[in-house]
């Protein structure tokens, strides 16, 4: 009996039509576990019953007397063996490949395809090999310090101390966040691609804080230098070919070394003080500036209202004089007496002085002079036409220049011995 037919006779000896020759006829009981036992060990040749199946139930080979025990035979234990071993070794190429996991294989350690999650399987070993590689986690990595960036303790002065463009020494520690983006690439192109990371970092923070001042670094641009780094970095992973894709970097402290760090205090303080003041002059000057320059227009309308009142004033006495003129020539005596004339009650309208005549007879002569100043501000208030028609008139009747030169009391009168002086010198 071959081992197929042994199974098969296992797997029906269950079934629901066991022994049914075709006639619908059923054996009373179903072959015993035992007989097919001992079936199996006499196809395996360790069957203590005779060789080739014999008696198994008393009967046949013999009338029932029993064989010499049989050894098993070597080539059946080895081909066993081998089976086993076959089934083992085919079974070790089976792998499973998680959801944030990709599989690498390996054909005479060649690379051969890249293998999605799920249960996979390979040509065994030595034909063939798998990597694993985790394309979802995220990995990070430190630049200045280990551990808590808090502990000066965990400070790595040989990473975190660079030089600005201002000359100057500055303390920075970068956090670096990645994940791998080809997993091929990660894997094959280069020897350690982390540490390809680590050295990639460092040359971006070195060569963006190169570029930059102190100040800037520290206080103004903060977030520009984190950004700039993260930009210079993932250019520099893809030239390199290492699968891996930057997620975020964070700078964590950026401050001048603990020598001299209380200087740099100063210092930040002094420029704190140079901005305040530097908007309260700001201020000042939005509120003076505005005011000043109002005036400044103010002064400049003034000046050109004045400058035009002046050239309409020059150009009408131009006028009058030119009117005039041609009045002189017409009568020269009676216009020149006229404008003296006029001339005198305009200088005397505007003065409180009286002069008396000292060549006269000596009489004490009573002036009423507050009547006189009161008619001299009518005199005023009548500028212009009152005063050229009659200025004279706004006096009382009895004290008009023309009547105190009449009158036989005064005797040469106020105004008379200064027009004959006029009249003699003319």
């Amino acid at each position: 009996m071959t081992l197929t037919g042994l199974v098969g006779i296992l797997m029906s000896a269950n079934g629901p039509k066991w022994g049914d020759n075709g006639g619908g006829r059923r054996p009373p009981n179903p072959p015993d576990f035992d007989e097919l036992w001992e079936e199996f060990k006499d196809w395996l040749g360790l069957s203590s019953s005779g060789k080739g199946g014999g008696n198994r139930r008393g009967g046949g080979n013999g009338g029932g007397q029993e064989s010499a025990p049989m050894k098993m035979r070597p080539r059946t234990l080895a081909s066993i063996v081998a089976g086993l071993v076959l089934v083992a070794w085919s079974a070790s190429g089976i792998y499973i490949v998680d959801a944030s996991q990709r599989g690498m294989v390996l054909r005479f350690g060649k690379y051969a395809e890249t293998t999605q999650p799920g249960l996979q399987w390979r040509l065994p070993y030595p034909f063939a090999s798998h990597e694993i590689v985790n394309v979802s986690e995220v990995r990070a990595l430190t630049i200045g310090y280990r551990g808590d960036a808090k502990n000066k303790n965990n400070k790595e002065l040989k990473e975190s101390l660079m030089l600005t463009r201002d000359e100057n020494i500055i303390d920075v520690q970068f956090a670096v966040q990645y994940r791998v983006k080809d997993a091929f690439a990660y894997q094959f192109k280069n020897r350690d691609p982390d540490a390809a990371v680590m050295q990639v970092a460092e040359t971006a923070v070195r060569e963006v804080v190169g570029k930059r001042t102190m100040d800037v670094v520290i206080n103004e641009e903060r977030t520009a230098v984190t950004e700039q780094v993260s930009l210079l970095m993932q250019e520099i992973l893809d030239r390199y070919e290492t699968g891996i894709e930057i997620s975020k970097v964070t700078m964590q402290n950026a401050q001048p070394p603990e020598q001299v760090q209380a200087a740099f205090e100063d210092a930040v303080k002094a420029v704190q003080d140079k901005t305040r003041q530097e908007n309260e002059g700001q201020a000042y000057y939005n509120d003076v500036v505005p005011k000043a320059e109002g005036q400044a227009a103010v002064l400049l309308e003034e000046a050109r209202a004045y400058k035009e009142r002046m050239i309409e004033t020059a150009t009408g006495d131009a006028s009058r004089f030119s009117q005039i003129l041609a009045e002189y020539a017409k009568a020269p005596g009676v216009t020149r007496q006229r404008l003296y004339l006029e001339t005198l009650q305009q200088v005397y309208a505007n003065t409180s002085k009286v002069m008396l005549d000292a060549k006269g007879q000596g009489n004490l002569l009573y002036l009423p002079l507050d009547q006189l100043m009161q008619g001299g501000g009518a005199l005023r208030r009548d500028a212009g036409g009152g005063a050229a028609s009659g200025g004279a008139s706004a006096l009382p009747q009895s004290q008009r220049p023309e009547e105190v030169n009449k009158s036989p009391a005064t005797g040469s009168g106020v105004f008379r011995g200064e027009l004959s002086r006029e009249r003699e010198s003319r």
